[in-house]
């Protein structure tokens, strides 16, 4: 195998393992998102475990993170307690930075 197929090699092992944390921290942070939000809620324990579970689930529905998103404004307006799509993408921005930060030290540990 020549050098050129082992860097090919180490670079489809990098973007593969990017590929995984960044999954691995998009799910972390809709389940942080679904926490936050069922606790905005007034669900406490196995229910606002479930909900965030929903939550992790509603991001597979189409691509991108839009349909978290839809689906927190939708289920806050049925709580009324209405909440606009930016809020909550602000939040959900600062959870990413949290779920991340969380897959790290337990990668470290």
């Amino acid at each position: 195998m020549s050098t050129f197929d082992d860097r090919e090699k180490a670079f489809e092992r990098k973007y593969e393992h990017d590929q995984q944390f960044q999954f691995k921290a998009n799910s972390r942070r809709n389940k942080l998102l679904g926490l936050w939000a069922a606790g905005l809620m007034g669900k406490t324990g196995d229910e606002a475990e479930s909900y965030a579970r929903e939550i992790v689930a509603a991001d597979f529905e189409k691509p991108g993170h839009d349909d978290v998103i839809e689906r927190l404004v939708s289920d806050f307006a049925a709580a009324g307690k209405p909440t606009e799509a930016r809020v909550i993408a602000k939040h959900s921005e600062q959870l990413l930075t949290e779920a991340r930060r969380q897959i790290m030290s337990e990668i470290k540990n």
